[in-house]
């Protein structure tokens, strides 16, 4: 079985990864924990000091993937030793990138958590969650924080 685990490093993204080790998988399942760093976006601004700030926030987003990806695979390693894990750093829009990694390593499952945004917030930002369980090319677990969404 092949499991995509996308991550972002928030509070609950936890829910996801708890619920994954909670599970008991077949033998050779094969995870791999993916972080779509998302830089501010380009704006041009006079003698290149919007091209220097999307550089900066390029950086600090890879650096930032590449920590929360290696985090949770120790985690997984940890809690389901079976499991064998791998990771995964891209960079661009989160719901288009794992839609398009689903498609290029054809998981069996996408298991992700919900942030838990009210209406508001999904209609300004879009639900990452919501994006994927509509195109992605397999079966999709969305996970609640049952904690964080109560508050």
């Amino acid at each position: 079985m092949k499991i995509l685990l996308p991550v972002d490093g928030s509070k609950h993204g936890g829910a996801a990864v708890e619920e994954l080790t909670k599970w008991s998988w077949p033998r050779d399942t094969e995870v791999v924990v993916l972080s779509v760093a998302h830089p501010l976006p380009y704006f041009r601004y006079p003698f290149m000091v919007g091209l220097a700030c999307h550089i900066d926030s390029v950086k600090e987003e890879s650096k930032r993937a590449n920590r929360v990806v290696a985090e949770v695979a120790e985690t997984i390693a940890k809690g389901a030793p079976g499991l064998k894990v791998s990771t995964k750093v891209l960079e661009g829009t989160p719901k288009q990138l794992i839609v398009e990694e689903a498609g290029r390593w054809q998981p069996d499952l996408i298991m992700l958590r919900s942030h838990g945004n009210g209406p508001a917030e999904r209609f300004l930002l879009g639900s990452v969650a919501q994006s994927v369980a509509v195109y992605a090319p397999c079966s999709v677990e969305i996970v609640r924080n049952r904690t964080l969404a109560q508050s």
